[in-house]
C-alpha cells in the first residue's frame, strides 16, 4: 500500500486509504502511535482508554506513593 507526503499547513501529513480506516477502526480525530523498532517505523491506534488510566495514575501516584509500596509487597 502507498499514499503520498502533502503539505498541510505548516506541517505535513499522509493521507490514509479508507480500507485501511476501516480495517483500524479508525476516525477522524483517532490518535495514532509512532515507535521505532530496529529502523522500521511502526504505526498503530493508540488505546485511549489505556492512556488515560495511566495518566490518571501520574495524577495520583505521589499521594499514594506509600500506599502502592505497600501493596507491591
Amino acid at each position: 500500500m502507498q499514499t503520498k507526503v502533502r503539505k498541510v499547513g505548516n506541517g505535513y501529513g499522509v493521507l490514509l486509504p479508507k480500507q485501511l480506516m476501516e480495517e483500524l477502526a479508525l476516525k477522524e480525530g483517532s490518535l495514532l502511535d509512532v515507535e521505532k523498532i530496529n529502523g522500521t517505523y511502526r504505526i498503530k491506534p493508540l488505546d485511549e482508554e489505556f492512556t488515560r488510566q495511566v495518566e490518571a495514575f501520574l495524577r495520583t501516584e505521589a499521594l499514594h506513593r506509600n500506599t502502592y509500596r505497600e501493596l507491591a509487597k
